[in-house]
């Protein structure tokens, strides 16, 4: 006849501490745990900065190549751009699409008429060829570039004016710091200055 275990006995049994190997896995767990969620927010983390950086470098992208734009457009014109009221129309559209309207202003009441006038009396022609841009600085709405350029230069040869005979007018260099600000989602070209140091041009 089986007798029931007594009272104290099972309570004993209830009452006895977890086994180390228990307590092994429970702490095993635990530290599994930890270690998922410090993993995800260390990928979290790094794809934040990545997602930084390259809008860092998408921004500064934009700004080189606003700046060599810049550079291509108001140095690239000749007699073969003038139109029948003798204007340099086309080319003051290209590089108005470049530039801010307060620069524009500037340009259109002092650079532009130059260039027509050498353009009308000389037939002279420019051209560029950029060397290469940097950023020195960008934020949210402005930035600050650098770039070096060459031109060279042509007019018409007044012995020969009817041949079409052209005469070099020589090579220069230029490094202009090219100011920019983002107007409407786009980087504009808002002014520029030469830089200073041999072989730096206007």
């Amino acid at each position: 006849m089986a007798v029931a275990p007594a009272a104290g006995a099972v309570s004993a049994r209830i009452d006895q501490p977890p086994s180390a190997a228990s307590l092994r896995l429970v702490l095993l767990v635990v530290l599994v745990a930890l270690l998922l969620v410090a993993a995800g927010v260390l990928v979290w983390l790094l794809a934040d900065r990545r997602g930084q950086a390259d809008a860092l470098q998408s921004e500064r992208d934009a700004v080189m190549s606003e700046t060599q734009q810049f550079v291509l457009r108001l140095n690239t014109y000749g007699p073969q751009d003038l139109d029948s009221s003798g204007h340099l129309t086309g080319y003051q559209k290209q590089v108005d699409q470049v530039i801010t309207p307060k620069f524009a202003s500037d340009f259109e009441s002092s650079g532009l008429p130059i260039a027509e006038q050498t353009v009308k009396q000389a037939g002279y022609a420019r051209s560029a060829q950029v060397f290469g841009v940097g950023v020195q600085s960008v934020d949210s709405d402005s930035a600050v570039a650098l770039v070096a350029a060459g031109l060279k230069g042509s007019y018409t040869d007044p012995k020969r004016a009817s041949s079409g005979k052209r005469v070099d007018a020589g090579e220069d260099v230029l490094r202009w710091e090219v100011d920019l600000v983002k107007t409407g989602g786009k980087w504009l070209v808002d002014d520029y200055s030469p830089v200073t140091g041999s072989g730096a041009s206007q």
